[in-house]
């Protein structure tokens, strides 16, 4: 038997996002953001959902942050709904907005929780989208706009922000993939809604330094990691690209001033270009705090020819999945945080999303859910392993805290720790919370 320990200041949390648990999307003054939008157009979200109703957190965000006692986290890492506190996007405030989360952060801080504050997950205001969105630069304005009056705000009582999450996700799989609103499928708007976050993000940390705000400010990009199936220069490359796309493009911008040229060319050469201005580099450089990690799986990979953006497939080597079908595994965080630390340096780490997702039902008032309980012990052995390795790693939120709102896919994937009915809002607490809160009590756990 093997122990797996942690260091004594290590912080360890939950992590959810407002369109996901929410609810309350027409309640005290909150505008429509691009996701009531898109979960209404039919066949864009699985069986029609939407987040009208969710976890009903709004409401229940007493009983969540109990839950969340109990199992003993030092960080709970929310969203704010941009549309709660600028229904428009711009304008008048919404105190109404502003007071549901000041009541969540000082219940939060009454029980002892640290609030870790991500600014965007997502839920643009439909009134910018309608003005052309990210691709618009007037929304970079409003949303360092909106940012200023959460610091002025929170000052003192948040001291943990994140500009945005995911961007990879707002930018490719939201406008060429379109999988996520607003649902578009264009590489060069892609690219340049990518751009204008990073523009978004670096004026907020400008922003954040102008206030002399209390506390610390980073970003959370989500990452994958693509092994070469073999040591052939064309495998190699192939994986460089695909790596690229979630890594190098946008990390390089905020740690190094500059996008991989190699990257610039290869989308140039599926014709699409980046608009970059003067002075845009320079605000996207910012130095930041630390550095949120989102991950969840990652593969082996090869070239192939016209195949897929990066002349990229995938290879399946009979790699456990699951239940939304993501391969498990643990080496590619491993190697995704060890390489972060040879490209970028000893920035500060906080893995701010990992999980799985599980499908399992309560039988008894109790829910077995060995999978997900597996699965966090393997990358949380990965994770202590890329400590060893020199990882600045300081903090890990696993998702989610409940079972939720999963964008496309509706209610039919479960990555919660503690289960929802949906119809009842019943929370039952997995297997895996009280492994969880085990593993947070003693700071480590056997294998």
């Amino acid at each position: 038997m093997s122990i797996i320990q942690f260091p004594k200041d290590m912080k360890w949390g939950v992590a959810t996002a407002s369109y996901q648990i929410e609810g309350a999307v027409k309640e005290h003054g909150r505008g429509e953001s691009i996701w009531d939008t898109f979960s209404k157009t039919p066949g864009k979200v699985v069986n029609g959902d939407n987040g009208d109703v969710a976890c009903d957190s709004y409401h229940r965000y007493q009983e969540d942050i109990a839950i969340m006692k109990d199992l003993g986290v030092d960080y709970y890492r929310f969203s704010v709904a941009w549309p709660r506190i600028f229904p428009n996007g711009t304008g008048e405030i919404n105190q109404e907005g502003l007071n549901y989360y000041h009541n969540l952060v000082d219940t939060l801080l009454e029980n002892g929780i640290e609030p870790m504050c991500t600014l965007y997950h997502w839920d643009l205001p439909q009134a910018l989208q309608d003005k052309g969105g990210w691709d618009n630069r007037e929304t970079i304005e409003a949303f360092v706009a909106y940012a200023e009056v959460m610091f002025k705000q929170f000052e003192g009582k948040i001291k943990n922000w994140i500009t945005f999450n995911e961007p990879w996700c707002v930018s490719f799989l939201s406008n060429f993939i379109g999988a996520h609103a607003p649902g578009f499928q264009n590489l060069e708007l892609a690219m340049n809604v990518a751009h204008h976050l990073m523009i978004a993000h670096g004026k907020t940390v400008i922003k954040f330094r102008e206030l002399n705000t209390t506390g610390q400010i980073g970003y959370a990009p989500n990452v994958e990691w693509n092994e070469p199936y073999s040591n052939k220069q064309e495998d190699i490359d192939a994986c460089k690209r695909a790596n690229a796309w979630f890594i190098e493009w946008f990390f390089e911008p905020v740690f190094k001033g500059t996008y991989p040229q190699f990257m610039v060319e290869w989308f140039e050469k599926k014709g699409a270009r980046l608009n970059i201005q003067d002075g845009d580099m320079e605000i996207i450089n910012q130095p930041i705090d630390f550095l949120g990690i989102n991950y969840y799986t990652g593969s082996v990979g090869r070239f192939a020819e016209g195949e897929g953006l990066f002349d990229q497939e995938k290879v399946d080597k009979g790699y456990q999945k699951t239940d939304i079908g993501w391969n498990i595994y643990p080496e590619g965080f491993y190697n995704v945080l060890c390489y972060i630390k040879e490209q970028y340096g000893d920035v500060p780490i906080y893995i701010t999303e990992n999980g799985s997702c599980y499908n399992d039902e309560p039988v008894n008032g109790e829910v077995k859910d060995e999978g997900r309980l597996n699965y966090l012990k393997q990358h949380l052995i990965s994770l202590e392993r890329s400590m060893q390795s020199g990882v600045n790693i300081k903090g890990y939120l696993t998702w989610s805290l409940l079972d939720n709102f999963e964008w496309a896919e509706g209610y039919t994937m479960r990555f919660g720790i503690v289960h929802v009915n949906y119809r009842t809002l019943e929370r039952t607490k997995k297997d895996s919370f009280y492994w969880y809160k085990q593993t947070i009590s003693n700071n480590f756990f056997e294998i």
